[in-house]
């Protein structure tokens, strides 16, 4: 019996454990985290001078090597005139080397500002970094992507592929956020938020 209580009480221990590494994102109508980071042109962009314009729809997103990515991204280059005339900018958010925004921006024709996240910290603050497991990892490498070489340092950490609208007033007034990477925000979301 004893036994039986130990390995119920380990399994609800681990269950418990994994559910709390897993990234939940911020809410609406939570307070929006500052940031600066620098763009692909070297800018520095901070949120605080994008919000000086109007609202801000912030985007995280994998990689260049992510399809799905890259059709959320051209998509949004698409209807970027569109959410301009709401008065709002887009930003995108990375944890990939500038070389490969290159890539992002050379398939996707991205003109909006695309942040690298060095150190992870904006994807951080905002709840949206996890660790990829080592097993994914190994199958990504059978793909040919490696992690420690697409992100560099920020290694195999990656962001649930999340949306924001940020009001004006520094306030998240929209969240899309699905662990599932093929599932996405589309711009109508988007605009009948704005």
């Amino acid at each position: 019996m004893k036994q039986l209580m130990l390995s119920v009480g380990l399994f609800i221990a681990a269950i418990t454990s994994n559910a709390q590494d897993k990234p939940k994102g911020l809410n609406v109508n939570d307070k929006a985290p500052v940031f600066s980071a620098m763009d692909q042109s070297g800018k520095t962009v901070s949120l605080k001078g994008q919000l000086k314009s109007g609202a801000v729809v912030l985007i995280f997103y994998r990689g260049q090597w992510c399809p799905y990515c890259n059709k959320q991204l051209k998509g949004l280059e698409d209807s970027l005139s569109l959410i301009t005339a709401k008065g709002a900018t887009l930003v995108a958010v990375t944890p990939e080397k500038q070389e490969n925004i290159s890539k992002t921006i050379a398939k996707t024709k991205a003109s909006y500002p695309i942040l690298f996240d060095d150190g992870l910290k904006i994807m951080k603050s905002y709840d949206v970094a996890f660790t990829v497991d080592d097993k994914t990892v190994e199958k990504y490498k059978g793909y040919g992507i490696d992690f420690a070489e697409v992100n560099g340092t920020n290694g195999a950490n990656l962001p649930v592929p999340a949306v924001y609208i940020i009001n004006k007033e520094g306030v998240i007034i929209f969240k899309y956020f699905d662990a599932d990477y093929r599932k996405r925000a589309s711009v109508q979301d988007i605009l009948d938020h704005l």
